[in-house]
């Protein structure tokens, strides 16, 4: 099993969950099958194309997603995955 964390903005559309154990193979699948265990939480990561959201960073361990292979990327018995939503502002 893989574990997902899951960031406090995102946890009241997990049912208050910081972190979900699944079995997957992949990222994808791992994301998939959070998404349909909380349904609600599909909309803030996915776009109405059924693509990870830009400002949605995903990562495995300590590595982007975007530089291994994607949703593609392998997981394995024992590893986190990190969902971390960009954050913007601030003052200049």
């Amino acid at each position: 099993m893989a574990t997902i964390t899951i960031p406090t903005a995102l946890r009241q559309y997990a049912a208050g969950y910081s972190s979900v154990s699944l079995e997957a193979e992949t990222v994808g699948s791992l994301l998939r099958g959070l998404v349909e265990q909380h349904p609600t939480l599909g909309k803030h990561l996915y776009s109405e194309q059924g693509k990870l959201r830009s400002f949605v960073n995903v990562y495995v361990g300590d590595e982007d997603i975007r530089y291994l292979e994607g949703e593609a990327t392998p997981v394995t018995n024992g590893d986190t995955v990190s969902i971390i939503p960009a954050i913007a502002g601030g003052r200049k």
